[in-house]
């Protein structure tokens, strides 16, 4: 008897966003609270000699169980580089950045239509010369599971040239990944443990 057919890759995916979604829920509930602070409270090396004072650099504010970024905006901030949120006028709109002034400040964010915080429509648009992004699950080369959205993808293929840099939890590490043409593969992915090269 034949083996059964591969899933679609639409299906493989969904699966996949389950299994990591619940991953990174159950990895970020048992860390103690105080560690919780401590972790990915600034790039690594590396990352950061990519980041020259006035460099601008595209961050995400973290919804529920993903990895931390906003320690990541301080250290910018503090070391002479601009940072900015993603920014969307509606659920429908295509996703650009626009500056945050001062991540030491969460009052200059407004609710955004996907949840997240993201600055006030009147911060200037900016395209960021390096941008990190949140994901749901990584391969050592660097392919990304993202939530579904498409708001990445989308705007990284707009922007070939931008280095994009995964940010993750050790637990959301797969061996393997469905990948469509459509998907970007990030140039590293960075976890509290250790950093991951992808696209060279």
């Amino acid at each position: 008897m034949d083996p059964s057919p591969p899933l679609p890759v639409a299906l493989q995916k969904a699966a996949l966003r389950k299994k990591y979604s619940r991953l990174r829920s159950e990895y970020l509930a048992s860390l103690p609270e105080g560690l919780r602070a401590l972790v990915l409270n600034r790039p690594p090396a590396p990352i950061a000699e990519m980041t020259a004072p006035g460099t601008t650099v595209g961050l995400y504010y973290q919804i529920g169980a993903e990895a931390p970024a906003t320690g990541w905006a301080r250290w910018f901030a503090e070391h002479g580089c601009r940072t900015a949120l993603p920014w969307f006028s509606s659920r429908d709109a295509a996703m650009a950045f626009r500056l945050w002034d001062n991540p030491h400040d969460e009052e200059l964010l407004a609710p955004g239509p996907w949840r997240a915080p993201q600055p006030e429509k009147d911060a200037e648009e900016v395209i960021p010369d390096l941008v990190v992004v949140p994901l749901l699950a990584f391969t050592a080369q660097g392919h990304r599971l993202g939530q579904g959205g498409g708001h990445y993808d989308r705007w990284l293929e707009q922007h070939a040239d931008v280095p994009a840099i995964g940010l993750s939890w050790d637990c959301q590490f797969a061996e393997d990944l469905p990948v469509e043409r459509h998907d970007r593969t990030l140039d590293a992915v960075v976890t509290p443990t250790r950093i991951y090269q992808g696209r060279t």
